[in-house]
């Protein structure tokens, strides 16, 4: 064949495509059992992390183990829809839904003797997606302690949210007064708000502060049946 002929090009480059996507293929495939784990990994990082649990050259899936003792799904009525679940569920699916037909996950845990209740929250930010975990004290209403991630945040802005300063401010804080759902507000600092528990947002991150308000009283609002029980 003449090397230097259309043909040949043609015929020599989808060669080189069929070869490289058949390696890609094969790569992603073997890579996959181990990709799903490092998945699953991080979700029980970011678990316990809202749990305020030292995971710093800890055996995860162990800790996570000893420390999570049961995955509920919930309905919006507060009652169980099945014992266990709550991990293998994606909040960004279930958001989707109509609040009566979604499943709720719910993670109950037990930290130095203990009972806590992880809820998982998830919205939007400036640039993406954002999401986090809730830790409750065994009341339902005293905050633990929170974690909160984001996709695409500005970085020394949005991406903040992620910060030690800004998640230390929650733990201490209720989402309810006086037997009534009212979240935790995130304010402008120097402002408060009256009649609810309040920290300060993100200077220069307003919107992704927006954001993390409105996930928090829609995300952990769509639990308020479970909680006053």
């Amino acid at each position: 064949m003449n090397t230097n002929s259309n043909t040949y090009t043609i015929v020599y480059a989808s060669v080189m495509v069929v070869i490289v996507a058949f390696l890609l293929a094969f790569v992603s495939s073997s890579l996959k059992d181990k990709q799903n784990e490092n998945v699953e990994l991080d979700k029980k990082k970011q678990i316990l992390s809202a749990l305020n649990v030292d995971i710093k050259g800890a055996d995860v899936a162990q800790l996570y183990s000893e420390i999570v003792k049961q995955e509920p799904l919930l309905s919006a009525d507060g009652s169980i829809k099945a014992e266990e679940g709550a991990f293998a569920i994606d909040s960004k699916v279930e958001n989707a839904k109509p609040l009566a037909e979604r499943n709720l996950p719910l993670f109950i845990c037990q930290v130095e003797g203990a009972t806590k209740y992880v809820l998982p929250v998830y919205g939007a930010g400036l640039w993406g997606p954002i999401w986090g975990y809730v830790a409750l004290n065994d009341d339902k209403s005293t905050i633990f302690g929170v974690y909160f991630s984001h996709a695409g945040e500005t970085p020394g802005l949005g991406a903040e949210i992620t910060s030690v300063p800004f998640k230390s401010q929650f733990p201490g804080k209720q989402i309810a007064k006086e037997g009534e759902f009212t979240s935790v507000a995130i304010v402008k600092p120097g402002n408060a708000e009256e009649g609810r528990d309040y920290v300060n947002g993100i200077s220069g991150g307003t919107i992704t502060s927006q954001g993390v308000d409105a996930m928090l009283n829609d995300g952990l609002g769509q639990y308020v049946n479970f909680l006053k029980q």
